[in-house]
C-alpha cells in the first residue's frame, strides 16, 4: 500500500497545513464525555506544530444538515483541545471564507485553530468542487487524519485533495499499515473472525474475505443463520432463517476458494436473555425447545478456535462470539479475546480488530492495548474489509 505521509511533505516551516481530524465526540450538556477522539489527533497536531507549520483543523459533529445548528458547534471541543496540547487553539466561526481566512492569517508558526463544523454547509456531504475548491484556499497542504470519514467522498476527505498536496496523518498511517498487515500483505495463515447479528447486513463482507483468508469462524447470530442452513436446530434463536440459501452460497464459495469455515460445534443456551440466566451447554444436532435461544458459543467451540488462532499468523476480527453485554453470555468472546491478545503481546501474531460492537467487546475483555491494532472506524473499517476502495485513502495515494 503506497501512500503519502507527513514524512514526504519536504519542509513545512512558515506553511499552512488543513487537517481533517475526526472529533465527532460524545457529548452531554455541551461537554465531552469521552475525549479518545481528541487525543487520536494529538501524534499529528504535534508533529506539525513541530515542525513550524500553522494547523487548521476541519471536522464535522453530528448530522447538522447543511444547516447552521448551534447545538451542533465544535466550539466547546475548543478548551479541552487547549488542556490537551498545552497551548492554546483559537477558533474560526466558519471552516471557510473570510472567518477561517482571518484566523489562520492570524496564527503564529505552531498555532491551532479550530474551524467549525463543516456540515454546516451542505456543500460538504454533496462533495461540491467549488465548497472544495475554497477550503484548499486555505492552507498549503491537505493531511487527513480521519480514517473513520475516509468511506465517504466529502469535500473534506476527497474533494480538497485535488486543491492541495495531501497526505496522511499520522492516526491514518497507523489505520492504514496496520489494516494492510492484516488483509493487504499479511503474514499467512490468516483467520478472520466475523459475528454480528445478520448475515445481510455482512454479505459482501463475508464474500471478500473468504476469497483471502485461510479460515474463516462465524459467531454470533450470523453462526445461526449458518446452522440452520446446514439442517442444525436452532430452537427459537435469533436467526435470518429467509437467508438460508445466501448462507450454503458462502459455504460453497468458501470451499471452492480454500478456505475453512468455522461454525460453531456447541453452544450456550438459555430461555431469557438477562444477567445470571440459567443456561445450559449444548452440541450443535441436539434437539433444542421452541424456547431455547443460543446466547453464546460453547467450550468446544472455544477450544477449536484457540487452536486455530494458535496456528495463525495474523487474526482480523469483526464481531463478538456471543451476546456479550450480558453475562455469562461474553464467556466466549472474552476467553478467545484474551487469548488472541497474549499472543499478539508475545509478537506472535498480528491481531487486528475493528468495527462497533467488537471495540465494545474487546474493551470489556480488558485488552485493546494488547491487541496489535483495534480500529474505531465503525463503517470505513467495515468497507475496507469489504475489499471496497475507500476515496479518502485513495486521495492520499503516491
Amino acid at each position: 500500500m503506497t501512500f503519502r505521509t507527513l514524512d514526504d511533505a519536504g519542509s513545512l516551516v512558515g506553511k499552512t497545513a488543513l487537517v481533517r481530524v475526526d472529533f465527532n465526540v460524545p457529548m452531554e450538556g455541551g461537554r465531552i464525555t469521552d475525549d479518545t477522539r481528541l487525543r487520536v489527533a494529538l501524534p499529528t497536531i504535534n508533529k506539525l506544530r513541530e515542525a513550524g507549520a500553522r494547523v487548521a483543523l476541519l471536522a464535522h459533529f453530528d448530522r447538522p444538515k447543511g444547516q447552521v445548528t448551534p447545538s451542533m458547534s465544535l466550539k466547546p471541543i475548543v478548551q479541552p483541545l487547549s488542556e490537551l496540547l498545552g497551548a492554546p487553539v483559537r477558533f474560526a466561526e466558519d471552516c471557510v471564507g473570510g472567518p477561517a481566512l482571518a484566523a489562520i492569517k492570524d496564527l503564529d508558526a505552531g498555532g491551532v485553530v479550530l474551524l467549525e463544523n463543516v456540515r454546516f454547509h451542505a456543500a460538504e456531504e454533496a462533495n461540491d468542487a467549488e465548497f472544495a475548491a475554497s477550503l484548499g484556499e486555505l492552507a498549503d497542504l491537505y493531511v487527513n487524519d480521519a480514517f473513520s470519514a475516509a468511506h465517504r467522498a466529502h469535500a473534506s476527505t476527497e474533494g480538497v485533495a485535488h486543491h492541495l498536496p495531501a497526505y496522511a496523518g499520522e492516526s491514518m498511517r497507523r489505520e492504514l499499515e496496520a489494516l494492510d498487515a492484516a488483509l493487504g500483505n499479511p503474514k499467512k495463515p490468516v483467520i478472520g473472525i466475523v459475528g454480528g447479528a445478520k448475515v445481510s447486513t455482512k454479505l459482501d463482507l463475508l464474500k471478500n474475505l473468504v476469497g483471502k483468508l485461510d479460515r474463516l469462524a462465524i459467531g454470533g447470530g450470523m453462526a445461526n443463520t449458518f446452522l440452520f442452513a446446514q439442517g442444525v436446530d436452532i430452537g427459537g434463536s435469533l436467526a435470518e432463517r429467509d437467508m438460508a440459501d445466501t448462507a450454503r452460497e458462502i459455504m460453497d464459495e468458501a470451499r471452492a476458494r480454500g478456505c475453512e469455515l468455522l461454525l460453531p460445534v456447541d453452544f450456550v443456551v438459555a430461555t431469557e436473555v438477562k444477567p445470571g440466566a440459567a443456561s445450559r451447554t449444548v452440541t450443535a444436532g441436539e434437539a433444542l425447545a421452541a424456547d431455547d435461544k443460543i446466547l453464546d458459543a460453547g467450550p468446544a467451540t472455544v477450544a477449536r478456535l484457540v487452536e486455530a488462532i494458535t496456528a495463525s499468523r495474523t487474526l482480523i476480527w469483526n464481531g463478538p462470539l456471543g451476546v456479550f453485554e450480558v453475562p455469562p453470555f461474553d464467556t466466549a468472546t472474552v476467553a478467545v479475546a484474551h487469548h488472541a491478545a497474549a499472543l499478539a503481546k508475545a509478537g506472535v501474531l498480528i491481531a487486528v480488530g475493528g468495527g462497533g460492537d467488537t471495540v465494545s467487546a474487546l474493551n470489556h475483555a480488558g485488552v485493546v492495548d494488547d491487541m496489535t491494532f483495534v480500529s474505531t472506524a465503525g463503517g470505513a473499517f467495515l468497507e475496507w474489509m469489504e475489499g471496497k476502495a475507500l476515496p479518502g485513502v485513495e486521495a492520499l495515494r503516491g
